[in-house]
């Protein structure tokens, strides 16, 4: 098995992601890198009003997974890595989320980040039941999910299921998790360790593992190809312009985080109304860049 390697475990929420991943990093060696999510400002207005927030958190995602992704490409000059989750995960939830312009628009920025994104060597796909995974979401009772819906959860583990029946980007190991303690049996850790260490060694195309106790694997056939006529692919945006939006996202996550702050603390208007001054300016620049033809960092900051 390669001294450098990168193992990304996947699946729904409340399977089990970040504490399996806890013990393949002190079993395998290697650097353990955990999402971030805790600092998204959306999220908990996420799960109690899709429609609204969806686009702002998923676009601070997309730029916090984005990041953490170059930080794992330069681990992995040193050592191995494993990570509770891949970058891909990020597009399959904005699917499940977002529709029309936003998934446009989100598409085209993922499109340009996702260039430079490398793929695990490994991917562990843990699956479970949707009575499993509401109970461990109410079991470790974080605050933001309480909200959350069971036709939420089983949706995005339908999505989940769909997507691993054909991918084939990397190696895909498919864990069963509803009759595995990955918390407290050390015989269940160890059994998901030692296939990890043979997908690694194998580097198959695709492999798949049988479960401890196997459930229904859901599977849904593909989408039929569209028959109208396709679209002309849009014109790819320049860098500097990408940077430009790039900045702006950053910027109206910071101004939502304000304005959430100004309901309860009046002297937070003034910094809502900088921050809102900041966005104006990105976009100026982003407007004027696009009518002229000329490149954003040339136009006066």
């Amino acid at each position: 098995m390669s001294a450098r390697f990168h193992v990304a475990v996947e699946g729904p929420i409340g399977v089990g992601k970040t504490t399996l991943a806890r013990h393949l990093s002190e079993r395998l060696g290697a650097y353990l890198v955990l999402e971030i999510f805790e600092e998204n400002p959306f999220l908990e207005r996420f799960y109690q009003d899709r429609a609204r927030y969806a686009f702002q958190t998923q676009i601070f995602f997309l730029l916090s997974r984005y990041r953490q992704q170059q930080h794992i490409r330069e681990v992995l000059q040193r050592q191995a890595v494993v990570s509770d989750y891949a970058f891909l995960k990020d597009r399959l939830f904005a699917q499940l989320n977002l529709a029309g312009e936003e998934l446009a628009m989100y598409e085209q920025v993922h499109a340009i980040l996702g260039r430079n994104v490398s793929q695990p060597d490994v991917i562990v796909f843990l699956r479970a039941s949707t009575d499993t995974l509401m109970y461990r979401i109410a079991h470790r009772d974080r605050p933001y999910e309480r909200a959350m819906s069971r036709q939420y959860i089983d949706d995005l583990r339908l999505a989940y299921e769909r997507f691993f029946a054909t991918y084939q980007e990397c190696p895909v190991l498919s864990v069963d998790t509803n009759a595995l303690d990955l918390v407290d049996n050390p015989d269940d850790i160890a059994w998901v360790t030692n296939q990890v260490r043979a997908a690694l060694e194998q580097r198959a195309v695709q492999l798949g593992l049988p479960s401890l106790a196997p459930a229904e694997m859901v599977i849904l056939p593909a989408e039929k190809p569209s028959t109208e006529p396709s679209a002309p692919a849009p014109r790819p945006a320049a860098p500097s312009l990408t940077a430009e939006y790039l900045r702006l996202m950053e910027a109206m996550g910071r101004l939502a985080s304000v304005l959430f702050a100004a309901d309860q603390d009046a002297q937070a208007w003034q910094q809502a109304e900088e921050e809102l001054a900041r966005c104006e300016a990105l976009l100026r620049r982003m407007r004027s860049a696009l009518a002229g033809g000329v490149p954003a960092d040339a136009v006066e900051h």
